[in-house]
């Protein structure tokens, strides 16, 4: 987490003028575009609460994260384009803390999808996927690479064939090789939502796309049923820059999403910020208008999707009073 005096020297590098009206200018025809009625659906928040007499075993004490963070701070951030509603992704191992969002959600209609954490390997993994699936607001679960792989070499599918059977999404994390284990699960079982996690987790710097990685996207948006979520874009370039601020100007971030763009289309890439591990790396404003910018350009159709239809596909997440919403 950056110090106050950085955080106030980065948001004045990269300064808004205010929430920015929903106008943008077509890429192709050069024509102005109006956005109105747009839902916004961030697909990758964590909210926990250290304050629990158990406490919580994510994020570390002593860390800038260990504090109380919930859906009220997220909406309180200043932000280009007010959200409609989050998809949240659970970072905790603890099978209850799955069962606290339920409840947390249960408060607040802003949630409209829960991402669960539950191991396939554990001995209880069927029972609480059946138990949490009976939830219409849990919405699938997240796992790392490495247990995919697992599952594969051990030619074990069922935790996630039980997911299909469920219309339960899975989420996978972890480093660029996540991308070969998305493309090797998706052609095992074609009927499984993937969702790729921030792009792959890659390191981005000034040289622009790595080719391996340009087409390990390739092979992996090569099954219709595979997403990938573009978040964590500024803690890529917080990394590859050696922990300093990252640049605040699309155009840094252009060749990268051109290739996310040129694999996927239009129609299987997500929008999500992995606030508050984001404030690490940019404001959330910052990195909202490094997106926002770049989706505007290439039409209002697209636009939606990329906020929120795109989303509804993969997620297929409830509106805020609880009903399924469906793709016009």
């Amino acid at each position: 987490m950056a110090t106050r005096r950085a955080f106030l020297e980065q948001t004045a590098a990269c300064a808004l003028a205010g929430p920015v009206a929903m106008i943008g200018v077509h890429r192709a025809s050069g024509k102005e575009i109006e956005l109105k009625g747009l839902d916004v659906i961030d697909c990758h928040t964590h909210f926990y609460d250290p304050s629990r007499p158990q406490g919580v075993p994510w994020p570390r004490k002593n860390t800038p994260l260990y504090r109380t963070v919930l859906p009220k701070d997220l909406r309180a951030l200043p932000k280009p384009l007010p959200l409609t509603g989050t998809v949240i992704v659970e970072a905790s191992r603890w099978v209850e803390d799955n069962q606290w969002l339920l409840d947390l959600a249960k408060e607040d209609p802003f949630i409209v999808g829960i991402v669960g954490n539950l191991q396939p390997q554990s001995e209880t993994y069927e029972r609480d996927l059946k138990r949490f699936a009976a939830h219409r607001l849990f919405r699938g679960i997240r796992v790392s690479h490495k247990a995919v792989d697992q599952l594969l070499a051990e030619k074990d599918l069922r935790p996630f064939r039980l997911l299909a059977e469920h219309d339960l999404e899975l989420d996978i994390n972890g480093p660029p090789a996540m991308l070969e284990s998305a493309a090797r699960l998706s052609t095992e079982l074609p009927e499984l939502r993937i969702v790729i996690n921030h792009i792959g987790n890659i390191l981005l710097d000034e040289k622009g796309p790595r080719q391996e990685w340009a087409d390990a996207m390739k092979k992996a948006a090569s099954h219709e049923k595979v997403y990938c979520k573009v978040s964590a874009l500024v803690e890529g370039a917080h990394r590859a820059n050696g922990g300093k601020k990252p640049p605040c100007d699309v155009d840094f971030y252009r060749p990268y999403l051109d290739v996310l763009w040129k694999a996927f289309g239009d129609d299987r890439l997500i929008y999500g910020s992995n606030w508050p591990v984001s404030d690490r790396a940019a404001s959330y404003a910052t990195l909202q208008q490094i997106v926002l910018d770049y989706v505007k350009e290439l039409g209002p159709d697209q636009t939606r999707k990329f906020f929120s239809l795109n989303a509804l596909s993969a997620y297929k997440w409830l509106d805020r009073k609880g009903r399924q919403r469906h793709l016009q």
